[in-house]
């Protein structure tokens, strides 16, 4: 075995060859987040392939993640046992193979394939009483409040310290197919500003996206509305408001929101799935925040930068979902003059064009 230092007491191993497979949250960002996962994996096991259990919504992103052999696309429902589907699902894990799998979300359900695949190891966290669904089981889940850390963790073994930095995720897109991508969907020259105003849970959306986008293509930008089906009310107002420089790319295919971010000289975006992927795309991001924090849910990459309130109310940050004091005052008092501000700067301090 060749071995080199790595996470201090932590071994490279290049001589182990099974395959890894990872049950992810399925939530997009954190599916996107989940990728510092697989960077771990492979310098732990530069030899040992890495597959993700993926939905049918997050599987587009499986493609773009380097290190990442395959992903196994099978949706199961959410709330419900479903227990034929499991069964489907440990069959074709058993066909692979399997030696590790890395289960992140703490729900027993998540742990119920790799448990009647026969997986021979498999890791994660305590909760809801799993112990017999794996093998390996890591405690302190509550210390760790960052999902990088709880994630991360699980591809060491117990007892090694935690380092102060992990590797952020990464997605990586051709340029061929985003100089694709931008003559069908951006025919300009100039840079452009992707917009992505939804998010899971009200609270978390900024209140001004028409206001940006009507001064953002007042000074010559090129403005896209990005997001699912969801969005499209929200882009055929900021459309409305922002006249013929605006552009609703809205789609419900995921692979469309990639593109677009990766296209894109700046994402302006809630904390929101589409934030993530803009920001492990590297392109330079600006995520928008109030209900929840930044230490938590950041974009993690270099040229992002978080956005919040100058006169924060008491109640910032308060994680709900719908806001139920001071009238929403953490993302109200956010001014689209500040915002298209910012964006101005981080234009011109990365000198970005399209597809920078």
């Amino acid at each position: 075995m060749n071995s080199v230092s790595l996470y201090g007491n932590a071994q490279q191993d290049t001589g182990d060859h099974r395959p890894i497979l990872i049950v992810p949250y399925m939530w997009i960002g954190d599916f996107v987040r989940g990728h510092t996962v697989v960077r771990v994996l492979k310098q732990r096991w530069p030899n040992r392939p890495v597959d993700l259990l993926a939905t049918s919504l997050c599987a587009p992103l499986v493609d773009y993640m380097p290190g990442v052999r395959a992903g196994i696309v099978w949706d199961l429902p959410r709330g419900r046992l479903a227990l034929s589907r499991q069964w489907g699902l440990a069959a074709l894990l058993r066909e692979r193979n399997y030696g590790t799998a890395l289960v992140l979300p703490g729900t027993w359900k998540s742990a119920i394939a790799p448990a009647l695949a026969g997986i021979p190891e498999r890791a994660g966290f305590f909760g809801e009483v799993r112990l017999g669904l794996l093998n390996r089981i890591r405690w302190g889940e509550r210390g760790l409040p960052r999902f990088i850390d709880k994630n991360a963790s699980l591809a060491l073994p117990v007892g090694v310290p935690l380092p102060a930095e992990w590797p952020v995720p990464q997605l990586q897109v051709p340029a061929e197919e985003i100089s694709r991508w931008r003559k069908v969907n951006g025919p300009g020259t100039g840079p452009a500003v992707a917009l992505a105003p939804g998010s899971v849970g009200a609270s978390k959306r900024w209140p001004y996206y028409a206001e940006a986008a009507r001064l953002l293509a007042a000074r010559g930008l090129e403005v896209w509305v990005v997001g699912g089906p969801a969005e499209k009310d929200l882009a055929t107002e900021v459309v409305a408001a922002g006249g013929p420089g605006v552009r609703d790319l809205t789609h419900a295919d995921l692979r469309n929101g990639i593109l677009a971010m990766a296209a894109a000289s700046v994402a302006i975006s809630n904390d929101s799935g589409l934030m993530h992927i803009a920001a492990a795309l590297g392109t330079p991001t600006m995520g928008i925040f109030g209900p929840t924090s930044p230490y938590l849910w950041a974009p993690l990459n270099g040229l992002a930068a978080t956005v919040q309130t100058k006169s924060p109310p008491p109640c910032e940050p308060c994680q709900r979902t719908i806001c139920t004091m001071y009238d929403h005052a953490c993302m109200r008092t956010i001014l689209a003059t500040d915002v298209v501000a910012i964006a101005q700067q981080v234009l011109a301090e990365t000198g970005a064009h399209p597809g920078h």
